[in-house]
């Protein structure tokens, strides 16, 4: 009921506290609505931060031992196996998704500057107002990120086809996620250790265990038990920080640890961090329901914010109604008559709504920050993901 009550006066005042806090800096940058595109935004960022941060790990990623990896990945072609299209990604990814937390580590770091309590003489390793060891770090949290999303591609056998391909090749798929992804997280766990800081070490660790528990939450039921479960839109929003957030808010909160900051500044950085990497979540869920001709069948989540939200506006029994009148046969759901029944409904306006509230809050995160340019990339990564027009 409480959530409810936050939806209702989000919707009633949401977009006008965003349309505030833009107009408040609009001497600073554009306004969302005529912002640049993602893709833009991301690429100008990088230029501030020194290079692009699609080479935060590239020293792992072209070392002797992942080389060998990528070339037993090779042998998947021709299957469904998941760890080849995620290899794909690393390579073609034209929305700059795979290295945007990297990107905002460098960001804030940059933003924050150096501390007061640190004489800038006895920090010679500062490269563009940024600290190696926060370049470490935000190569430490790219690599966190990419072994979590390989570990996502572990498929199970028992519900394979067989046109996913041939079994010993799915298998061989499975054993290549779980070492590969093994890999990348002890290089990242190496990399942590040699900063030397046992705050920092405390804060990823349990971003990592936070990771774990936020997948098992995701993965603790078979599809078709998740068309009856009654997930609100609260419980939806911590297991999203777990699985989504809770790595860049604790990345971020951790740079300002290796800078000094003073405890104010790393409560500042954490919640930036995790109310951008919110934003950013509700608003790629939207994307199916936002974007492009009305008529594509698109297949969605249906732990989604939209999808979440229209189930607890409209109630348990009528949203497992309308899941079950869009089932044919074989249990397949028409997942563009349920699309058409979200869209209808209050789901999408009300994801909407949440997703500017998550950016509102990671603006008003900044306000601590001096402003400069990296402030503003910030603030501007921040308007990409909140602007829907």
């Amino acid at each position: 009921m409480r959530s409810l009550q936050l939806l209702r006066a989000l919707r009633g005042g949401g977009r006008a506290r965003v349309a505030v806090a833009v107009a408040g800096r609009r001497g600073l940058l554009s306004a969302p609505g005529s912002a640049a595109s993602w893709s833009k935004v991301v690429s100008e960022a990088e230029k501030l931060v020194g290079y692009p941060t699609s080479f935060l790990s590239l020293r792992c990623l072209l070392s002797d031992e992942l080389s060998n990896v990528a070339l037993q990945v090779r042998k998947l072609v021709g299957t469904k196996h998941p760890l080849l299209s995620t290899a794909r990604e690393f390579v073609y990814d034209n929305q700059n998704n795979l290295q945007m937390r990297g990107l905002v580590v460098l960001l804030i770091s940059k933003a924050a500057g150096p501390s007061s309590k640190v004489e800038l003489s006895s920090q010679p390793d500062m490269v563009s107002g940024i600290y190696s060891s926060q370049r470490s770090l935000a190569e430490i949290t790219e690599l966190i990120h990419t072994a979590f999303l390989v570990h996502r591609g572990i498929v199970n056998i028992g519900e394979l086809k067989s046109c996913d391909g041939p079994m010993k090749d799915m298998q061989f798929g499975n054993k290549m996620a779980v070492l590969s992804g093994d890999f990348l997280l002890a290089n990242a766990c190496t990399s942590l250790a040699q900063l030397h800081n046992t705050k920092v070490v405390e804060l990823i660790s349990s971003a990592i265990g936070d990771l774990v528990q936020g997948i098992y939450y995701e993965n603790s039921t078979l599809e078709e038990t998740r068309l009856t479960d009654d997930i609100g839109i609260s419980t939806w929003t911590e297991q999203i920080f777990l699985s989504h957030s809770a790595l860049l808010a604790k990345s971020c909160k951790a740079a300002m640890e290796l800078a000094k900051h003073d405890a104010e500044i790393q409560k500042m950085a954490f919640h930036y961090g995790k109310h951008m990497s919110m934003s950013h979540k509700i608003h790629l869920d939207l994307q199916p329901f936002i974007k492009g001709n009305s008529t594509d069948s698109v297949t969605f989540s249906l732990n989604s914010a939209p999808a979440v939200l229209h189930q607890e506006f409209l109630g348990r029994e009528a949203w497992i109604k309308q899941i079950r009148e869009a089932q044919g046969a074989g249990s397949i759901l028409d997942y563009m008559k349920l699309q058409e029944a979200i869209k209808a409904g209050k789901g999408v306006t009300s994801a909407i709504d949440l997703c500017r509230y998550h950016g509102n809050r990671a603006l008003e995160a900044l306000e601590c920050f001096p402003p400069s340019e990296a402030r503003s990339a910030l603030e501007n990564i921040v308007y990409a993901v909140t602007r829907f027009s």
